[in-house]
């Protein structure tokens, strides 16, 4: 990679390197855990959404055409490993929901007990109606965050990273920056008007969370694009998602 990365404006303040990787975490990564936190407090998840669409304009707002293509901001042909991908994803979210629900069973020190809290699925729905609930909640999962994160996070600091410490510290550093921006989604809990911490389910949460990275990342590597990592991590939400609704 050089150093033609990021459009004229940003090129004259910033490099594509590992500092300019280290400032997105700091600029988008910092405001979303509070915000996380916050609305586990209220209920209100609308700023979810605003920091996912801007994590996703992010690579469109620093980086010229050659830099979004360079981070695999591109088309593949490889229909068959997309679809592979979809498949691990979706593997990957029900073996975590096995291992909460053998650990934990329905307490709220398992992962997919705390999150379903977010959902705010009415007691008692069943039918019709659970299943377009479901529907809108897995289409709108399977969406927006994957597109938002894996464009910021195996896209543009990934690469900001690797062009300048390598591949495979890159790939430590952005998986790492992943899981632990998890632990406002599952680790900081909020139950009954009182914050805890669980630490041997956080640990977990944040070990599966790290490890999915990866398999994002190779999603990424096998397709030849992004569109491996977001495909592959939709499957994944549609597997948590499913848990959620059908398997707690």
């Amino acid at each position: 990679m050089t150093e033609t990365e990021l459009r004229a404006f940003w090129n004259k303040r910033f490099k594509f390197n590992w500092k300019f990787g280290l400032f997105l975490i700091v600029l988008i990564c910092i405001p979303r855990f509070i915000l996380v936190l916050k609305a586990n407090q209220s209920g209100n998840y609308a700023a979810i959404g605003a920091i996912m669409l801007l994590s996703a304009l992010v690579p469109f707002i620093f980086l010229n055409k050659s830099g979004r293509r360079s981070i695999g901001i591109t088309g593949t042909q490889k229909i068959g490993a997309l679809l592979f991908a979809f498949v691990i994803g979706i593997a990957f979210s029900l073996i975590l929901h096995w291992i909460g629900k053998e650990l934990y069973g329905g307490s709220y020190q398992n992962w997919y007990e705390y999150i379903a809290k977010s959902y705010q699925i009415p007691e008692g729905i069943a039918g019709n109606n659970k299943l377009i609930l479901f529907s809108v909640m897995a289409l709108t999962g399977m969406i927006f965050s994957p597109i938002g994160e894996e464009l910021y996070f195996r896209g543009i600091v990934h690469g900001s990273f690797a062009c300048s410490i390598g591949e495979k510290t890159a790939a430590l550093v952005d998986c790492l920056a992943f899981a632990l921006i998890h632990v406002a989604h599952f680790g900081l809990v909020f139950v009954n008007d009182v914050w805890s911490f669980y630490p041997i389910p956080t640990l977990i949460w944040v070990m599966g969370m790290f490890l999915v990275s990866f398999i994002f990342l190779w999603a990424k590597k096998r397709s030849g694009s992004l569109l491996g990592a977001i495909v592959c991590h939709s499957g994944f939400n549609l597997g948590m998602i499913y848990s959620i609704f059908y398997l707690l």
